[in-house]
């Protein structure tokens, strides 16, 4: 057997410890992806080096057009990245030095890679939060549209999984819309704390040059600059706040697929989902398998595994810049990949699934789901007390499971062996569509109400 020539690192690096450490140390692979962020900010803080006097506005001009063409270079993919100069600001440094030579150099005065990938981070952050909210506005509207659509639709509503009352598929949508529209003020509240410029705060303590961080942060879109430099180059707050705002809306997603999952079985078969969102079997013809709506379901949990990633990496830092750090991004790309496509997928299935009409309303039918509408005519029309009147159609639904049918299959004569006041009129609530229609409160099931929040939120999304 041939001794590796690495035998204390094994045969995975041969080259010995210098490439474990720059293999561990290296983020290139994937911070490359903070290429626009990052030379936006250098051109911020170019054009403000020159308008401070700190650099001359020649080299100040040759930094402006280096970076650009690097930036092409980048967009077009001739862009040579390198592992050796560890990250996407080294590696665009390096490019632009090759490219205009020594005015490069000036380009990191008064300027450390801490408060450059803060401000880098920061930006890519923000953009996602405008995204999420675009997705979720995408999603809202198809949500309206299948609720307008199903206004005054019957369905079962459920408790525990069971038969409870009656409500409007239209109502059931909107529920969705209240969870996603909650989800977008998050991200909103989130991108607006966010919205402050470390660039200037240096490796930690700021700098003696004579700078204006009014200057950068008005340039890159933020309000002002964050106010302590230690701070401002050791806060990941921003991260994390998107990552909780994106876990919280991933559930919501995972949420809206497991009904989808539900709704779709052959037990249920509430809703149809199309062929795009759809796959068959590999041996069973019949089947109708939901997996885009089982994906979401899943890639759910890599979401919240980001965010429990990064609160651990955090949770344990002194002041201020630690290499740690560096585990910030990784895992926050892939939390934003996954809840992007998990929107752009549930919006998709929103738009193209039908619900089964008949298929809602006979299972609304059965469970006696209009008990509750029974117990409260007796407390209005025979002034029971509730409790008795919950006794009284406890008593009604027991005997409607012995003779194997529904309270409205029970006759006035069955009734009034329970409780002799009952009257014919009774038979008036007892129908899910009479159930529905009489949930007039504000947030209620009734058609009236969904009409009236689906012109409330069509108004909103517009």
């Amino acid at each position: 057997m041939t001794k590796s020539a690495n035998t204390m690192w094994g045969g995975r690096f041969a080259a010995g410890p210098d490439a474990i450490m720059e293999a561990i140390n290296a983020s290139i692979g994937y911070d490359r992806r903070l290429a626009p962020q990052d030379i936006a900010g250098s051109r911020a803080h170019a054009a403000m080096l020159a308008a401070t006097g700190i650099i001359t506005d020649t080299d100040a001009e040759a930094i402006r057009e280096g970076l650009l063409t690097v930036l092409s270079e980048i967009e077009t993919g001739d862009f040579p990245f390198s592992a050796a100069l560890e990250d996407i600001h080294m590696n665009v440094e390096a490019r632009l030095r090759d490219t205009i030579g020594e005015s490069a150099g000036r380009l990191h005065t008064a300027r450390s890679r801490n408060d450059q990938v803060a401000v880098d981070f920061r930006l890519w952050v923000r953009d996602q939060c405008d995204q999420a909210d675009e997705a979720l506005a995408a999603l809202c509207k198809a949500l309206v549209a299948q609720a307008e659509a199903g206004a005054d639709w019957v369905m079962p509503g459920f408790t525990h999984l069971q038969t409870a009352q009656p409500v409007t598929w239209g109502h059931h949508m909107l529920a969705y819309v209240e969870m996603f529209a909650r989800d977008r003020s998050r991200f909103a509240d989130a991108r607006k704390r966010m919205n402050t410029s470390p660039l200037g705060a240096a490796a930690l303590a700021g700098t003696s040059f004579p700078i204006d961080r009014e200057m950068t942060a008005k340039a890159l879109g933020f309000d002002r600059p964050m106010a302590n430099s230690l701070d401002a180059v050791s806060d990941r707050d921003f991260a994390l706040e998107f990552l909780a705002a994106s876990s919280i809306c991933a559930m919501h997603l995972s949420r809206l697929a497991e009904e989808l999952v539900i709704w779709s079985s052959a037990q249920f078969r509430f809703v149809k989902m199309s062929d795009k969102w759809s796959t068959g079997s590999s041996i069973m013809p019949q089947k109708r398998n939901p997996d885009a709506a089982e994906l979401i379901r899943a890639k759910i949990g890599r979401i919240f595994g980001a965010n429990v990633a990064l609160m651990t990496v955090m949770k344990g830092l002194p002041l201020a810049y630690s290499k740690d750090m560096q585990e910030d991004k990784e895992q926050t790309f892939d939390a934003a990949d996954n809840l992007m496509l998990a929107l752009a997928a549930m919006t998709g299935m929103v738009g193209d699934m039908t619900a089964q009409r008949e298929k809602l309303k006979a299972a609304a039918s059965s469970g006696f789901s209009t008990a509750t509408d029974l117990a409260d005519w007796l407390v209005r029309e025979l002034g029971l007390p509730f409790r008795e009147a919950h006794h009284v159609t406890g008593s009604l639904v027991a005997l409607a499971e012995g003779k194997g049918c529904d309270l409205p299959d029970l006759t006035l004569a069955d009734m009034q062996g329970v409780h002799a006041g009952i009257r014919a009129d009774v038979f008036d609530v007892l129908g899910v569509e009479n159930s529905v229609a009489s949930r007039t409160s504000f947030g209620g099931t009734a058609p009236s109400q969904v009409m009236a929040q689906v012109a409330h939120w069509k108004e909103i999304l517009k």
